[in-house]
């Protein structure tokens, strides 16, 4: 295992931890680069706000790029610095301060960790690691005016459906809450409320990938919203709310040339925030014109958004979430929304 820090500190502390079951090296990130062609792991613990940090690490991105695991350990749980360790090459982040049993569950052979007791919770957390990485890869590729990896994007989802499938939503819940936040946590909610809640209609399985494909496509539009907006924990003024509703027509604008995209993901990243009564952005549809697709996705999107955890808020119960959806009179099809009773509160 090699470690790498970017102060004497963090380097002792993380590699006090993992030398207790393997061989470790490691070096800080201001020191000349000294990291092996192929370690088996390499673990990084720094700030990813400081550009030269990012600089430091981007020399050695090379030489780890053959490497498996790639854990970073971002103390800035932020937005911002979670896509950079992603687009750092990071396999798993672990935000926030050292969880030693992850960190070296993180470590371990599959195998392993597949006969340990959390076995499932190591699958369920590979599903949501592949997902946020997609994300933050399509997040990355927007800013950057490059195109995404469609494959990509519909492999990680194919990933999480299984999981559902095999699991259930509440441990996806779960274990998406305890390790994202903000925009990539919501994107991987969305995409698992909307994959048990196609299940829930027995929807057929080409549908079912149309709709998580749209799940993880919808909001990538927000990679042009300042994090300052997207991130503030108060009421948006006029001006910001103005702002964050132009994601879906970004989205669908930047999308709209990419082979593998069908018209029906394009549709849907463009009018998730549509409402039967034509109360909704950015065309102000109406029913007729909102395809079962967008009906669906609509409603994962509300209840995802109500039931997702942020630092300056508490977690909405799933039945008060719920109440909310029901309340949506003449804007939401009735019909679904009885029907996504179970998977809002049982399944």
């Amino acid at each position: 295992m090699h470690v790498l820090a970017d102060s004497s500190d963090k380097l002792t502390s993380v590699c006090s931890i993992v030398e207790r079951n393997f061989t470790v090296a490691g070096e800080r990130l201001d020191a000349e680069a000294k990291l092996p062609n192929a370690p088996l792991a390499v673990v990084v613990r720094a700030d990813l706000r400081a550009l030269e940090n990012i600089a430091a690490l981007k020399k050695r991105a090379s030489r780890f790029a053959k490497t498996t695991k790639r854990i970073f350990i971002v103390e800035q749980a932020s937005h911002v610095c979670i896509s950079q360790a992603y687009a750092l090459g990071a396999t798993l982040v672990l935000p926030g301060t050292i969880d030693q049993t992850r960190l070296l569950a993180a470590l371990r052979d599959p195998a392993e960790a597949e006969a340990s007791s959390s076995g499932n919770d190591t699958q369920s957390d590979n599903a949501a690691e592949a997902g946020a990485t997609a994300i933050a890869s399509m997040f990355t590729s927007l800013v950057l005016g490059q195109p995404i990896d469609v494959d990509n994007a519909k492999e990680a989802g194919r990933k999480i459906a299984n999981r559902i499938s095999e699991h259930g939503l509440s441990e996806w819940l779960t274990t998406v809450r305890r390790h994202h936040e903000g925009t990539y946590q919501h994107c991987l909610l969305v995409t698992g409320v909307a994959i048990d809640f196609g299940l829930s209609l027995g929807v057929r399985k080409t549908d079912l990938e149309r709709l998580y494909t749209a799940a993880m496509f919808h909001d990538i539009g927000k990679a042009r919203i300042p994090l300052a907006v997207l991130d503030k924990p108060g009421r948006l003024d006029a001006d910001e709310r103005a702002l964050i509703e132009t994601h879906p027509v970004a989205g669908y604008e930047y999308l709209k040339d990419h082979d593998g995209i069908s018209p029906e993901i394009l549709d849907a990243v463009r009018h998730h925030h549509e409402y039967l009564d034509g109360s909704g952005y950015p065309d102000a549809l109406c029913a007729e014109s909102i395809t079962d697709i967008v009906r669906i996705l609509t409603i994962s999107d509300i209840f995802a958004a109500l039931i997702e955890h942020r630092r300056y808020k508490p977690t909405m119960p799933r039945q008060e979430a719920y109440n909310i959806l029901c309340g949506m009179n003449g804007k939401l099809e009735k019909a679904l929304v009885a029907s996504f009773k179970a998977v809002a509160l049982t399944r």
